[in-house]
């Protein structure tokens, strides 16, 4: 499942803040001092942020920090104080930078939000908030405040249909028709609930009986196109009601309306469907007081933070480098007579996150194992890839090294060298053939249609990273990663070579068995 947001989209986002286009921006906050975080920076360098992270590792903190300076919002909505057992916030202090085109003649101002002797000082800014908390799906027959709207006499104030621009939004995210759909107000402040009008085929239903997420979308799109442009926009668990496929499109939408009203959204998730349309500088992650940005897959994060019973974690760039470790690392243990059992592998959306992610897990004293990252050839001789090594116990007496950044052999992309060396086995390995077709699933009287599959697509194919999915379509459609699997499973036993330079340099790490 891949995203609809076309990458010229991101790529003129991303334009957008680096040449500080906006009225109004939260560029940067620094927790100088809050909850758990010391001197930590997050960076806003897209429109649209999510923070990840798992309970308790401080992503509402971050998200209410964003929320703290300005001026609609309570401090207690984030950080409220409960007199003497609430001590610790004695000299929290969080810092920002800000853009804001009608303050005074600079485009750029920092602001600082602190607490001392009892209660918050804040230089605010003006700027339109909308926050929705997890409560907003809550049933509405839980919401006491909904409770006038309960009762078989019930009729409402008024009715308002919703906009346009609401209307293709919602539909677009749940998938199902939104016409029908309007606001009942009760006459009372801004109190009211959502119905859906009878048609032909459907009786009509209040709130009261939508699905848990229904409600939830069509508030916060209501909300977000009623907003004002360049406003900031806070949600907590976005995924909280909603399928993973409308979860996604939510996160879409929010790319959207960030290009045409200038919005910014922050939003919290543990969910992998909300950072897929995102890029890789668009994500946070939150573990034991620090932070680090970059695309972060969940199962990813629950072996950083330790959360599985795991003796070795390899992190990869990409899903592709995932599937190569695997099959290689199976390959590898079975020649050695090594466990693989105990070995976790994840992908981390890049070479920079799996090499700062795996460093930083590392030089945690509270780590329970070891971490490398398995990257691609090209990141070989590129500055700042440089292996460190990382000393183990390997008994009670003896110490021994293994390097935290391995790589996958070339200097190219992984898909290319194992093309490159498919090409070459055809022509100096008899049985390498016939392994291949049947790694395929493939019946062996085949052999030929394979072989002139491989080496057509070797000659016209003008991206590698698409290789196998185009030999996929010239062999009746097989799947591209089954066609995957097949060639790195035949490179892998074909030439060991390739598979021990990947893995003898972290040996050591693999031997260890606790």
């Amino acid at each position: 499942m891949k995203s609809e947001i076309r990458n010229s989209d991101i790529m003129a986002l991303f334009s957008r803040v680096n040449k500080r286009a906006y009225d109004k921006y939260l560029r940067r906050v620094r927790l100088v001092k809050l909850r758990g975080f010391e001197n930590r920076e997050i960076n806003f360098d897209f429109p649209v942020t999510a923070l990840v992270g798992p309970n308790g590792s401080g992503k509402t903190t971050i998200l209410g920090a964003a929320a703290l300076i300005h001026q609609g919002v309570v401090p207690r909505r984030f950080f409220a104080k409960s007199g003497k057992y609430d001590e610790s916030m004695k000299n929290w202090r969080v810092e920002y930078e800000i853009l804001d085109k009608r303050e005074m003649s600079s485009t750029t101002i920092s602001r600082t939000a602190s607490y001392l002797k009892a209660k918050w000082n804040r230089d605010a800014v003006d700027r339109d908030v909308l926050i929705f908390g997890v409560s907003r799906t809550l049933p509405a027959s839980e919401r006491k405040e909904l409770s006038r709207f309960i009762g078989s006499g019930f009729q409402g104030f008024s009715e308002d249909q919703l906009t346009a621009p609401v209307i293709q939004a919602v539909e677009a995210i749940l998938g199902k028709d939104a016409a029908a759909y309007l606001r009942v107000n009760s006459g009372e402040g801004d109190l009211s609930i959502f119905a859906s009008q009878a048609t032909d085929e459907t009786a009509g239903y209040s709130e009261f009986h939508f699905g848990a997420g229904e409600a939830s979308v069509i508030r916060i799109v209501s909300q977000i196109e009623a907003a004002q442009n360049h406003a900031l926009i806070l949600v907590e668990e976005i995924e909280n009601g909603l399928h993973p496929v409308a979860t996604r499109r939510l996160v879409e939408y929010f790319i959207g309306v960030a290009k045409r009203k200038s919005i910014q959204v922050i939003f919290t998730t543990h969910s992998n469907d909300a950072l897929m349309p995102l890029p890789n500088e668009a994500v946070w992650v939150a573990y034991k007081g620090e932070v680090k940005q970059g695309k972060l897959d969940i199962a990813s994060l629950r072996a950083l933070t330790g959360q599985i019973n795991a003796r070795v974690a390899v992190f990869t760039e990409d899903r592709f480098d995932e599937i190569v470790a695997d099959i290689t690392l199976r390959a590898y243990c079975q020649k050695h007579g090594l466990d693989r059992s105990g070995i976790e592998i994840h992908k981390l959306g890049g070479a920079a996150p799996a090499r700062d992610h795996t460093r930083f897990h590392n030089a945690s004293p509270a780590r329970r194992f070891f971490a490398v990252a398995l990257l691609d050839g090209d990141k070989r001789k590129e500055a700042g890839f440089e292996p460190k090594r990382v000393t183990i116990s390997a008994s009670e007496d003896e110490l021994e090294v293994f390097s935290d950044l391995s790589f996958i052999p070339g200097e190219s992309d992984p898909e290319e060298l194992i093309i490159d060396r498919i090409l070459t086995g055809l022509k100096e390995i008899p049985t390498l053939l016939g392994k291949l077709t049947i790694s395929l699933h493939l019946d062996s009287f085949m052999q030929e249609q394979v072989r002139q599959a491989v080496v057509q697509r070797a000659y016209t194919n003008g991206d590698r990273h698409n290789i196998f999915r185009q030999i996929g379509e010239d062999l009746d459609f097989l799947s591209e990663e089954l066609v995957q699997r097949a060639f790195i499973t035949t490179w892998a036993y074909a030439y060991p070579d390739d598979v021990n330079e990947m893995w003898d340099p972290i040996r050591p790490l693999l031997a260890k068995r606790t």
